[in-house]
């Protein structure tokens, strides 16, 4: 498991799996999840993360016990 913090977008990307992604499928209003061609969770993407304070405490307590997190400080430009 890897999570990625985007300060600039605001959004936490937990991947769970090196699957390709096949789609996303929106579940709620800030969360989105990614999926393989059979279904199953490549990664979850959660937006407005900064305001999800019960997110932010399980994440603090998974640096603590050592789940690598990678924090960007800008959104990573595409040419």
């Amino acid at each position: 498991m890897k999570v990625n913090y985007d300060i600039m977008a605001d959004a936490v990307y937990i991947n769970v799996s090196t699957s390709k992604v096949a789609k996303t499928v929106k579940s709620g209003e800030r969360f989105l999840v990614d999926v393989d061609s059979r279904g199953n969770v490549v990664g979850i993407e959660i937006l407005d993360a900064s305001n999800q304070q019960e997110l932010i405490k399980n994440l603090k307590k998974n640096v603590a016990v050592g789940v690598p997190i990678n924090i960007q400080t800008s959104t990573p430009v595409i040419a």
